[in-house]
């Protein structure tokens, strides 16, 4: 049985997320080929990549939001359509996605099959949370931007039969929590500036801020800016008071399973982040609409507060890859594992 499992390229979560899935496909006794599309991630996948391409990225910018000129400058769309036409998706026995969108194009020009197992096809779900303002836009990018014939989804509760709790690594799992004197930052799409500029504001507090946007590690005032490293990163949210973070999906489910103080702020104009921050705000996370001096209060009263909730994800992954394999291979899976 040949499966192809496509992992979107742009930001982290997708694929410190395949980073415990390969392991899981791998126990299924299959011949597995690996796609990753994009170019913003900065976490490395430590297994032989068969297909690395350009994909459709879209470009963090520094103002809280995505820099859609740079997305636009940078999306080739004579190099897309060839990646698209080229893909091989007709010669695998089943196609598994992760919000990938050259398989996904491809199996539906081809007419194959294409399994999707993303955080994107629970934000979608009729059942779970979305926010107050409508976004015709964002749904459909959601829905369309890589489109699948079957949905499984993670999200931070299980709001339907299709919909599992987050997949969390084993390196999040195996890590020694302690309780330092800092609170861990990832906001990829604010400036260092600007978060040098309103983090400084509050005393008495020490950040460790991690950037999408510097390359070397500096010191300011109470804080320390450093470049992304995957090992730094869970060591500082393992020993840290908290986490402020965007509302991305993995950072969030990885600090809630830490038990640590989590603070979000959504992406502007980002549909996915601000159903996260719906999501969020529903099982009691505070959610702050932008990285601004105004809101300074309220990361004031989050530091000084201790409310964190009680939450623990199961390690449920290899039930998971099971289902998918089985339903979706139907008259094969025993004879082929």
């Amino acid at each position: 049985m040949k499966v192809l499992y496509a992992i979107q390229g742009t930001g982290n979560g997708h694929l410190s997320r395949a980073r415990d899935v390969i392991p899981a496909l791998q126990k299924q006794n299959i011949e597995l080929d690996l796609l990753v599309s994009g170019t913003q991630a900065d976490i490395p996948l430590p297994y032989p990549v068969k297909y690395q391409l350009g994909g459709w990225s879209f470009i963090f910018g520094k103002k809280g939001g995505v820099d859609m000129w740079r997305t636009y400058v940078r999306t080739n769309s004579n190099r897309l359509q060839k990646e698209i036409r080229t893909i091989p998706v007709q010669d695998y026995d089943l196609v598994i996605n992760d919000f990938e969108p050259v398989s996904a194009w491809a199996c539906k020009l081809k007419n194959k099959p294409c399994i999707s197992l993303s955080h994107q096809a629970a934000v979608i779900a009729p059942n779970a949370p979305k926010p107050k303002k409508n976004d015709p836009l964002g749904k459909l990018i959601l829905a369309k931007y890589a489109p699948t014939t079957k949905q499984y989804g993670f999200h931070f509760r299980k709001y339907d039969d299709q919909t599992y709790t987050p997949i969390i690594r084993q390196e999040i799992r195996n890590t020694t929590r302690t309780m330092g004197n800092h609170y861990t930052v990832y906001l990829p799409s604010y400036s260092d500036e600007k978060i040098l500029h309103v983090l400084s504001s509050i005393k008495n507090t020490y950040w460790e801020v991690f950037s999408k946007h510097n390359e070397t590690k500096f010191f300011w005032k109470n804080m320390t800016i450093s470049p992304i490293n995957n090992d730094a990163f869970i060591k500082s949210m393992a020993s840290s008071k908290g986490v402020l973070c965007g509302a991305g999906f993995e950072t969030p489910a990885e600090a809630l399973h830490m038990q640590k103080k989590l603070m979000v702020i959504p992406m502007k104009s980002q549909y996915e982040q601000q159903c996260n921050a719906a999501a969020l705000k529903e099982l009691g996370v505070p959610v702050i609409k932008s990285l601004k001096l105004k809101h300074l209060d309220k990361i004031r009263d989050w530091v000084d507060g201790d409310f964190k909730l009680d939450i623990h994800y199961p390690d449920i992954t290899e039930q998971i890859i099971e289902r998918v394999i089985q339903e979706n291979y139907a008259g094969k899976t025993s004879q082929a594992i």
